[in-house]
């Protein structure tokens, strides 16, 4: 039976409900599902560190145990819950409805031109990956048509490029690139790293990580955009340096009202499957469990350390042949700024 199976027998009677809580059963799904999800946010991220614990207070007595035997196995955390709000199926169920004057008032709101959100775009995916994000962005008028290049410019930095969301949602996302394009090129076809030019290494804070600080142009971006685009690189082997997390931190950092902006994070590989990789895929697993050629989003989420953020943030995955996943994230981005989507 699959969880949503279970939920709906845990509903026929208090004898089901409490059978269908048993915490080893939902620690199973959360091992076995999550490496599947294609989004994870700062609400619904599991407490990964729970998944090691031992289901059972060691300090409880044999009596205590033997009292709670026809309840089942009674563990020291919620397994079902961390299960129901983590799973992109049940997510919306578990979030809380909104008051019906919230939603009239978005609808008035909605009714009132705002100003185009911008967002800073940076990250490794942009560079280290044979299919480029932003000129697959730049050409896809099927997923997101262009609206319009502004003139303006904020420090020498260009003004980026203008979407149209939904048909009816203008945003601008401006792209920081580490160094010149022939430096890049160079750097991902030796799979070397470059020097960045949007950070300076200040040194190591007392844990010994590196501490950057964004170069003064960068600075400035930081402070009039609305929110920030991530995009890492989620091919298996690659990624991972203390520097990514170190980068985040200096760039939300120097933002104003930096707690208040979002982040997203594209988690991003650069084609599906092939249709060899498939095969042998199916071969060798079931269709369901078979192994994913990419950084698993939760993972990703750890291995950034999203989850000591003050900022809202979500994780999404990303191909950048096709852009799936694309709109899903830049739909959460633009409800973190305030717009207000139809549906919403």
């Amino acid at each position: 039976m699959c969880p949503a199976d279970i939920c709906c027998l845990g509903a026929t009677s208090r004898y089901w409900r409490a059978m269908v809580k048993d915490p080893l059963l939902w620690r199973y799904f959360l091992l076995r599902d999550m490496p599947h999800w294609p989004s994870i946010d700062h609400v619904s991220m599991p407490q990964l560190e729970f998944l090691d614990a031992p289901l059972i207070n060691e300090e409880e007595s044999l009596d205590d145990r033997e009292e709670d035997g026809d309840r089942g196995i009674v563990s020291t955390f919620d397994y079902m819950s961390e299960y129901l709000k983590g799973c992109p199926s049940c997510r919306q169920q578990w979030l809380p409805s909104r008051p019906a004057y919230e939603v009239f008032t978005s609808f008035l709101q909605s009714l009132v031109p705002s100003s185009e959100p911008r967002y800073a775009m940076f990250g490794p995916g942009m560079e280290q990956l044979d299919v480029s994000l932003v000129t697959r962005l730049m050409n896809a008028p099927d997923v997101l048509p262009v609206s319009g290049t502004p003139q303006r410019q904020i420090n020498g930095i260009g003004s980026g490029i203008s979407y149209i969301f939904n048909n009816q949602h203008k945003f601008n996302i401006l792209t920081l690139y580490s160094t010149n394009r022939a430096e890049r090129e160079r750097a991902r076809v030796q799979q070397q790293s470059v020097s960045n030019k949007l950070f300076t290494l200040e040194g190591t804070d007392e844990s010994g990580c590196p501490v950057y600080s964004p170069a003064p142009q960068v600075q400035q971006v930081c402070q009039v955009v609305d929110g920030f685009i991530y995009v890492a690189n989620a091919e298996l082997g690659r990624g991972g340096e203390e520097c990514e997390v170190a980068q985040i931190r200096a760039v939300l950092s120097s933002a104003e009202s930096s707690a208040s902006k979002p982040l997203l994070v594209l988690s991003c590989v650069p084609r599906d499957d092939s249709e060899e990789d498939r095969i042998t895929n199916l071969q060798n697993v079931t269709s369901r469990n078979r192994a994913r050629c990419r950084t698993p989003c939760v993972d990703m989420a750890k291995r950034l350390e999203l989850p000591q953020l003050a900022n809202p943030w979500m994780v999404q995955d990303t191909v950048a042949e096709s852009l799936s996943g694309l709109l899903d994230g830049i739909s959460w981005l633009l409800r973190c700024s305030g717009v207000k989507l139809y549906g919403g």
